[in-house]
């Protein structure tokens, strides 16, 4: 019987993403649910933009998010948890996939109420390391009436496009190839919360 992982993997290799409904157990959803809020609580958060380097720009008529960019060389023990599941993740997406992955970056993700992030690609000409997108939903609750949904763009037959709308619901896995599903975050109703990273072909 093949283990998350595995299950994880085949369906990255089979249709470009999968989502794991319970990647972690509730008890440390909610260790790091209070983290980012302890972060949050001192300000650490900033404005979320646009772009990378010179062309980096805040935008709030296309995304509206805070971020707080964890530091892969002072991780916090709950960080480091995260990490290694992550580190596995990476391992054998490569052995199945081939994507020559080498490293990781993420941040915690804070939509206040009213927020959102138009459509886009997670990779684009100035950051095409990033292959693989992996977000984990850090959420208490979530209804559909609570908004904030990921909405995703998936390729099907004859050039068309499924739509897809994932709620963030608290231990929740997303997984996709970052170059290849357009995606964006709806208009929530209620603060959403997520560590949102990517695996990348390139070292830190």
């Amino acid at each position: 019987m093949e283990n998350l992982f595995e299950t994880i993997v085949n369906g990255l290799y089979d249709k470009g993403w999968y989502i794991a409904e319970d990647f972690i157990s509730d008890e440390f959803r909610k260790e790091l649910l209070h983290e980012q809020q302890e972060i949050l609580l001192h300000g650490q958060f900033r404005h979320a933009g646009i772009g990378k380097g010179d062309a980096f720009r805040i935008q709030p008529e296309i995304r509206s998010d805070k971020v707080f960019w964890l530091d892969p060389l002072n991780l916090t023990k709950l960080q480091e948890v995260y990490w290694d599941k992550i580190e596995t993740l990476r391992r054998e997406i490569n052995q199945r996939c081939f994507l020559g992955l080498r490293s990781f970056e993420a941040h915690f993700s804070m939509y206040p109420p009213g927020s959102f992030y138009l459509r886009h690609l997670d990779q684009f000409q100035n950051v095409k390391y990033r292959v693989v997108t992996v977000i984990l939903y850090l959420n208490d609750s979530w209804s559909n009436e609570d908004g904030g949904a990921l909405r995703m763009y998936l390729p099907s037959e004859g050039g068309n496009e499924e739509i897809m709308d994932v709620y963030p619901e608290g231990g929740k896995l997303v997984v996709f190839m970052s170059g290849e599903i357009p995606h964006e975050v709806l208009t929530t109703n209620k603060t959403r919360i997520s560590i949102t990273g990517w695996i990348r072909d390139i070292e830190y």
